[in-house]
């Protein structure tokens, strides 16, 4: 779930736009001024910036000046009343990257924000990582890592022990692997499956603590 910081001094303006981000899945903190926004990213460390420009402490150019020294990768998005051109390459300037007159559309402003945001979520998917025993598992890799070796996974193997970690000391059910990654559960691929599950037990050798157990009739439960 992705994280907003809104920083809007118009109360109500703001809880509009704080209710309908929560509403569309959104985590939002939101502030009424410059200098509350600081303390906000400081504490939560958001995905996002949303804030006006014209605020009465600190305004959004300033704000977002202190911010990118901590930053410079977080998006920013600028909302203002203002039009001139002088305004707008000021807020590039300063590290922001897009920019949205008021009155706005709650639906272009989520619009843009996701837009903002897909870069930013694909490169944490992909450094995304989890430890199993000795070995650090990259998914969107399709990689093992283990005392500095690395072994590349094909796509099935990968997403099958992706599985079963998501589900580790509990039991992957035969059935519905198969229908997730194969399309049925016929006995031909359940054969095939039986041998991914082989290859994954030789991968994992190295930590004798990784056990990758048969539940007869079942499927298949991963120990760790």
């Amino acid at each position: 779930m992705s994280k907003v910081l809104l920083i809007e001094d118009e109360a109500a303006l703001g809880m509009i736009v704080k209710d309908s981000l929560i509403y569309r899945g959104f985590t939002v903190f939101y502030a009424e001024s410059g200098s509350a926004g600081l303390l906000l990213f400081a504490e939560h460390r958001p995905d996002i910036i949303v804030a006006d420009v014209m605020m009465p402490d600190m305004d959004g150019f300033t704000m977002a000046e202190h911010i990118c020294r901590q930053d410079r990768d977080i998006p920013i998005i600028f909302l203002t009343a203002r039009s001139q051109t002088s305004d707008v390459v000021r807020g590039f300037e300063l590290g922001g990257n897009d920019y949205l007159k008021k009155p706005f559309s709650l639906d272009e402003l989520v619009v843009r924000i996701q837009a903002l945001l897909r870069p930013r979520n694909a490169a944490k998917e992909h450094d995304a990582h989890f430890n199993i025993g000795r070995y650090t598992f990259y998914p969107a890799r399709q990689r093992l890592s283990i005392d500095g070796h690395d072994i590349a996974l094909s796509h099935r193997e990968a997403e099958l022990l992706r599985r079963l970690y998501q589900l580790r000391n509990q039991v992957l059910k035969k059935n519905v692997v198969l229908l997730e990654l194969w399309g049925d559960d016929s006995f031909f691929n359940g054969r095939s499956l039986d041998v991914f599950i082989t290859r994954l037990r030789r991968y994992l050798k190295e930590d004798p603590q990784i056990q990758i157990v048969n539940i007869r009739g079942i499927g298949y439960k991963l120990i760790v």
